[in-house]
């Protein structure tokens, strides 16, 4: 044997070693983006949370405008009086609306607040408002 064979046939393969480290390498970035998952799952239910949320106080705001302007719906305060109206599919939303009467000049209109509030992490709401004409 040749001097110059035994070095090519010392260089053909890996060694433990290095298998070893590719290993650590390639399991440090697998755990890595496995901790993105859980995130990209939270953010998902926050938003979904708030989608409904708008959606919510979008339709409390439609039922009202359409309502007359003497209905015990539009008296001014919040309503309903209590606890607000617990609502939702993915989570537990409550809901309640303010009506306050515009001074004068512009005492021909009402401002209604509608609050939508729920918790996830913390306390979250989503606030619309409207002005109804008399």
């Amino acid at each position: 044997m040749k001097p110059a064979d035994r070095d090519t046939r010392a260089e053909r393969g890996t060694t433990l070693l290095e298998l070893m480290m590719a290993l650590t390498v390639l399991a440090v970035g697998v755990l890595a983006v496995a901790q993105l998952f859980p995130a990209g799952s939270r953010y998902q239910v926050r938003d979904k949370l708030r989608t409904e949320a708008s959606q919510l106080a979008r339709e409390k705001i439609e039922q009202l405008e359409v309502v007359d302007w003497t209905d015990p719906s539009l008296a001014p305060g919040r309503h309903p009086a209590g606890a607000p109206e617990q609502l939702g599919s993915v989570g537990s939303l409550g809901r309640y609306y303010d009506v306050d009467a515009m001074a004068s000049p512009l005492d021909n209109l009402k401002r209604v607040t509608v609050l939508v509030t729920w918790n996830q992490v913390r306390a979250c709401s989503v606030q619309a408002v409207t002005y109804v004409r008399r």
